[in-house]
């Protein structure tokens, strides 16, 4: 496996440490790409769609499944379905490429757990710091009144 390449030696498309979808998953398909390109455009099939279906997948747990079906529910047909498409180059290969390492960028992202946030408090000096500011800030209004015994 290269740099490159996401395809582990035993045929997965590697996402991250723990996960990694084997190849019969995949339904990867090519389709003439739309848009300018005149006559090359026109008979070459080199728009790639990737497909995976998370609800029948053996390479998430119920966890992961049910975070992937929480995080990427928009992204994903009534079968469970998530697709991803690659036409912009004009090669078939390297759009195959693209569509891979963008399936796997986006379960990948999908897949982290964020970070609990801890409540905290302003410290003493935090606390100290906003009230000699509004002091200031309201000493520094009651300056500027026009005061009646001008």
């Amino acid at each position: 496996m290269t740099a490159d390449d996401p395809w582990t030696e035993d045929g997965r498309l590697r996402v991250n440490a723990r996960v990694a979808i084997p190849a019969h998953e995949l339904t990867v398909r090519a389709t003439r790409a739309g848009g300018p390109g005149g006559q090359h455009v026109n008979t070459s099939s080199t728009r790639v769609e990737v497909t995976w279906t998370i609800h029948a997948s053996a390479a998430l747990d119920d966890t992961a499944r049910a975070r992937l079906q929480e995080r990427l529910g928009s992204r994903l047909d009534s079968a469970g379905t998530l697709r991803v498409v690659s036409a912009d180059t004009r090669s078939q290969t390297q759009n195959r490429q693209l569509a891979l390492g963008r399936l796997a960028a986006l379960v990948r992202e999908a897949l982290v757990v964020p970070k609990a946030r801890r409540a905290t408090k302003p410290s003493r000096a935090a606390r100290q710091q906003r009230l000699d500011a509004k002091k200031r800030r309201s000493a520094q209004k009651r300056d500027r009144r026009i005061r009646g015994d001008d």
